[in-house]
């Protein structure tokens, strides 16, 4: 673990809540500074990897959660402090190298995701895709870094992106578990700590998958109906059978068992 410096650290490198206070006239998307007092909570409580504020792996956690606050809040590329604008690109496993404003205008969930067989990144806009993953984890999607492998200039870094599934995704139902996804980015940056270019690498199906795994709820409802209906239909069946060899049998009666017992039942034990 690289212990470094952290007197003269630039703003962007710092705590996220310090650089949301100190953040002015910012043009932030929903009209206000973002509150991350619940992420705050939830990452003491959760969070695997409690690294010193003096470690390179701190610095870097830093860099990037003040990234992930400008590219969910701020719509001015000029408010931007973690990126150079005019160079700053950003790909996932390998795919299309997107700039500054395909970020602002896409969010990160359809540049991160793309394309894929439980998610069309083309069907959705910035603002129906961020719902759509606040609402399947209504506390939070939260992140850490893991390990810093290689220092600045070029950053090699492994995280951890967690969450509990207990809100629907899209028509699929919640199934309570934590999912994690598990990835490695390649951070360039400048002599200023500014980010040149970021490279993601994870498994998006995998996420996507466990996203889906409790079935949609329309899928479920039906099944139940249809259980409801054949359990009814099997209990119609049997009342009417028993009716007909009841009615069968008074015509014919077992006399013996009838006049032994003087129960109008007595036919049907054998």
């Amino acid at each position: 673990m690289t212990q470094i410096n952290t007197d003269n650290l630039p703003l962007w490198v710092q705590d996220r809540e310090k650089v949301l206070q100190s953040s002015q006239n910012v043009k932030w998307r929903n009209g206000a500074a973002p509150n991350y007092t619940t992420s705050t909570k939830n990452l003491a409580k959760e969070s695997k990897y409690n690294h010193p504020e003096n470690s390179l792996e701190s610095i870097v956690q830093n860099l990037v959660r003040t990234f992930d606050i400008e590219a969910n809040f701020k719509t001015n590329p000029q408010d931007w402090l973690t990126v150079v604008q005019d160079k700053f690109r950003m790909s996932t496993n390998g795919g299309t190298n997107y700039q500054l404003q395909d970020l602002i205008n896409s969010g990160t969930y359809k540049l991160l995701i793309g394309n894929t067989q439980h998610y069309k990144a083309s069907e959705e806009s910035f603002e129906t895709s961020t719902n759509l993953f606040h609402t399947a984890f209504p506390e939070g999607f939260l992140w850490e870094v893991v390990e810093v492998y290689s220092p600045p200039p070029t950053i090699v870094v492994k995280w951890r992106h967690w969450g509990h599934f207990r809100g629907n995704y899209k028509d699929y139902v919640s199934t309570g578990e934590t999912i994690e996804v598990i990835g490695i980015s390649i951070v360039k940056v400048d002599e200023d700590l500014k980010i040149l270019s970021l490279e993601h690498y994870y498994d998006n199906t995998k996420f996507l998958d466990s996203l889906t795994s409790g079935g949609k709820a329309i899928a479920q409802k039906q099944q139940q109906s249809s259980g409801e209906t054949q359990t009814s239909n099997s209990l119609q069946q049997k009342f009417m059978g028993f009716i007909k060899n009841f009615l069968r049998l008074k015509k014919n009666p077992k006399v013996s068992n009838y006049r032994v017992s003087r129960c109008p039942f007595a036919a049907f034990i054998q």
